[in-house]
């Protein structure tokens, strides 16, 4: 973020009331209707702009039999619309007086397995759709038990298609029951559970009278409802160091002395004067200053973007991680991280990589692959000889720079990471670290008086 007068000024937007932002996927086994609910929460909530209303109503006839194909408003790909089924991510947003939304419609495939990854990584909701029909089949679990792998906060279990199933009382049940036999070895503590029909629109938007049996809300009303405040972070205060914010304003004499540390509060809360230390380093001062884009602040908290103004001039450079005094991180250059691996070459032992965490990038060596997970049961099998596209495991690692961390479990901003091949700079894997075994102590830094 750059310095202005504006920035240093409180804006006008501030006086508005802030309206929270729920990030959710979608997923489920093939043809479970995940498209199609996302297509009709837009429809009926009027989310759907005019001009994509015109196109749906264009290709009516050429896929969905003379009626609008709400699957279409996600399924943008020509393979996904000719074959019916969620190939990419697709991300949709929209609003309703109450909250913001940005919808992941992640695919059902098995071999789609890093897709559905990528989208439910940063999700505060996921909705795991289950066929009436067919009931809980292996997709269902392996979606639920990645749910429970990426800690996401929140699971709606939507029973789909119940008008094919009479709108029966007794199969909503059965389902139900049968997920909450796995459920509790998951970890996963908010689940609720909604019959619908997505095709229909029941219990989607507004309630059905086809469900007098169902006390709770509709799904959109769910979505407006559910508490998220809770979901970040707010014990130990992280800054990842993103840039150094010197303005390039001699004339103007309230900036003229300004360097600020920029970057994303990944955790905590940070006040004016508190003490703070900057790792790896171990260089301590307080703070002086707290800059937001509206303006000064007494305090900030996760997820707010800061600029923060130290009372003494240590050197802090992006890379960098400053922490408060209480709930500490780890810090090592050698750690366990359970992985996704995204790539059609198969990972094996001593493949270099690029690793970025936070906003620190470096050198690392994968050393050892200690396990490949079963998705279905989340239990350990045997160390392979490789990890092949779409696998999940559990590796070692090594870096040229110690990482300062926290498990994933913890805080799943400064607990993950990403591998990057060096020559393609492509993304191969998606990591998420264990607890660390090394904390950091306030009697390993240099304390600055």
């Amino acid at each position: 973020m750059s310095v202005s007068t504006e920035f240093l000024s409180p804006s006008a937007s501030s006086a508005q009331p802030a309206v929270d932002l729920l990030r959710f996927n979608t997923c489920g086994s093939v043809d479970d209707g995940k498209s199609t609910l996302i297509g009709r929460l837009l429809y009926d909530s009027k989310s759907i702009m005019e001009d994509q209303l015109e196109a749906l109503e264009r290709s009516a006839d050429l896929t969905g039999g003379g009626q609008i194909n709400l699957a279409n408003l996600t399924d943008g790909l020509r393979a996904e619309r000719e074959q019916g089924i969620t190939i990419d991510v697709a991300y949709r947003y929209f609003a309703t007086p109450r909250r913001k939304f940005i919808i992941a419609d992640t695919p059902g495939h098995v071999q789609y397995t890093r897709n559905m990854v990528t989208g439910a990584s940063t999700a505060n909701l996921s909705i795991i759709l289950v066929d009436a029909r067919a009931g809980v089949i292996e997709q269902s679990r392996r979606h639920t038990c990645i749910a429970s792998l990426l800690r996401i906060p929140h699971l709606v279990v939507a029973v789909n298609k119940m008008d094919l199933v009479n709108w029966s009382e007794a199969r909503f049940n059965e389902i139900r029951a049968e997920f909450e036999t796995f459920l509790p070895r998951l970890g996963i503590r908010d689940v609720k559970f909604i019959p619908i029909s997505a095709l229909q629109g029941d219990n989607v938007v507004t309630l059905s009278e086809k469900t007098p049996w169902y006390s709770g809300p509709s799904l959109l009303g769910h979505l407006e409802t559910v508490h998220i405040a809770s979901d970040w972070n707010l014990r130990g205060f992280r800054l990842p160091v993103q840039w150094i914010n010197r303005p390039n304003r001699p004339a103007d004499p309230t900036l003229h002395d300004f360097r600020g540390v920029s970057g994303q509060i990944a955790g905590g809360v940070v006040k004016k004067g508190q003490q703070v230390t900057v790792l790896p380093e171990g260089l301590t001062t307080r703070v002086r200053e707290i800059h937001t884009f509206d303006g000064p602040v007494e305090e900030a908290f996760c997820p707010q973007s800061v600029t923060l103004l130290l009372e003494h001039d240590v050197d802090v450079s992006r890379g960098q991680m400053i922490i408060g005094t209480e709930d500490l991180p780890g810090a090592s250059a050698e750690f366990t991280a359970k992985i996704c691996w995204m790539h059609s070459r198969a990972l094996t032992p001593g493949r270099k990589f690029l690793l970025k965490h936070t906003t620190l990038t470096t050198q690392a060596v994968v050393s050892e692959i200690t396990h490949r997970l079963d998705i279905t049961t989340l239990e350990p099998g045997p160390a392979p000889d490789g990890l092949n596209l779409n696998d999940l495991g559990e590796i070692r690692v090594r870096t040229a720079q110690p990482l300062v961390y926290d498990g994933y479990h913890l805080n799943r901003l400064t607990g993950s990471f990403i591998l990057i091949e060096p020559g393609t700079h492509a993304t191969v894997a998606a990591g998420m670290l264990t607890r660390p075994k090394s904390i950091v102590r306030p009697n390993d830094a240099d304390f600055v008086i």
